[in-house]
């Protein structure tokens, strides 16, 4: 079972500095958790050297993925050593998904100070732009399909709690993100097969014309978008939502993996994290499919005051797929108010009212 893309992971230099700019500009304000501690299960990536580390989970409750917001405390994280490029191999962008795609650029214009392409349509005919954070990730903002509850919740209650600036532009969280591969048919096993993006929205060969804003969108690429044909199940999935995953292989050179001679952890989206349930299943589905775990945290781990089990496998290109089981969510954790989701059926997804009492952990 699969509740949606719970969060992508981001490794970053400063971790408060980054929530603070997606805080503001994405309207990613409710903080899950935010726990600094050694990294000891993820040594198999980071050189077989045990980091300590903070993460922060940021959610935006209009509905969507949230952002894992990754911070070396021991090191310099280190950027990679080329400037990227489609075609490149790995996580290359995230997308961000808004209700109206050419009104959310015109606000960011008016003050995010950051660099936005113009609105162009993909092969499907869908408006989108390009932007890059601060610290020069690129996103994807989209028409999304789909929000929690009416869509302007999390406007409401910041109102409604009195935290918070409003936001400067209407999105929701992360919705997907484009992934760089070295050969479209043997990532989909991975992504159309075992995660369930199993609706082919294109599949396009060529040079298009809504990439050539972007480094190495000037060259034949093939790009292959894929949905989900039947909405998501679990304790989360309304919140999470849909979400679509892009494929991107290049047909004029070979793509260099973005994390060649660095570590997990290092500058640049580090993962793509889905909600799950049952971690055995997954445990041998996976095998089965070629894709076995490499970390698997086999109990529950604790992550400040979250809990659950996480395991990672890789695609063929060596791009880190986590998978989460949600054990304990903190919904108010003043009022030491949490949900334990193994006492209830998986399948289920939690009230909504429950949900939106995590307005009260929204960060100012």
């Amino acid at each position: 079972m699969i509740a949606g893309i719970q969060q992508i992971g981001l490794g970053v230099s400063d971790a408060a500095l980054v929530f603070a700019w997606y805080r503001r500009w994405l309207g990613m304000d409710i903080r899950i958790f935010d726990e600094a501690a050694p990294a000891r299960l993820m040594s198999r990536y980071t050189g077989g050297t045990v980091h300590s580390r903070r993460a922060i989970l940021a959610v935006n409750l209009n509905g969507g993925a949230g952002c894992e917001i990754w911070q070396f405390t021991g090191r310099i994280a280190q950027a990679p050593r080329f400037d990227l490029e489609l075609g490149d191999v790995g996580i290359l962008c995230a997308r961000v998904k808004a209700k109206d795609v050419a009104l959310t650029r015109q606000r960011l214009a008016d003050g995010a100070d950051v660099w936005m392409s113009p609105v162009r349509r993909d092969p499907a005919g869908a408006p989108h732009f390009w932007m890059r954070d601060p610290w020069g990730n690129l996103l994807q903002v989209v028409t999304g399909s789909d929000w929690f509850g009416k869509g302007d919740w999390a406007e409401t209650a910041r109102r409604w709690t009195g935290l918070g600036a409003p936001a400067a532009t209407v999105t929701g969280g992360l919705c997907g993100c484009l992934i760089g591969v070295s050969d479209v048919e043997r990532a989909l096993p991975v992504y159309r097969d075992l995660l369930g993006f199993d609706r082919v929205l294109y599949d396009e060969r060529g040079v298009f014309d809504d990439l050539a804003a972007l480094p190495g969108g000037d060259r034949p690429l093939r790009r292959v978008l894929l949905g989900h044909a039947t909405p998501r199940q679990g304790a989360f999935s309304a919140l999470l939502g849909s979400g679509q995953i892009e494929l991107v292989m290049s047909e004029a050179r070979r793509g260099r993996p973005i994390f060649a001679d660095r570590l997990w952890g290092d500058l640049g989206f580090i993962h793509l994290c889905f909600d799950v349930w049952d971690m055995d299943g997954w445990q041998a589905r996976c095998a089965a499919a070629g894709f076995p775990f490499t970390v698997d945290s086999a109990s529950s781990f604790d992550m400040g005051n979250a809990a659950g089990r996480f395991a990672y496998f890789e695609d063929p290109d060596g791009t880190l797929i986590e998978l989460v089981e949600t054990h304990r969510l903190p919904v108010v954790k003043r009022l030491g108010l949490y949900v334990d989701l193994r006492r209830r059926d998986p399948a289920r997804p939690l009230p909504a009212l429950l949900l939106k009492a995590l307005a009260f952990n929204r960060v100012r």
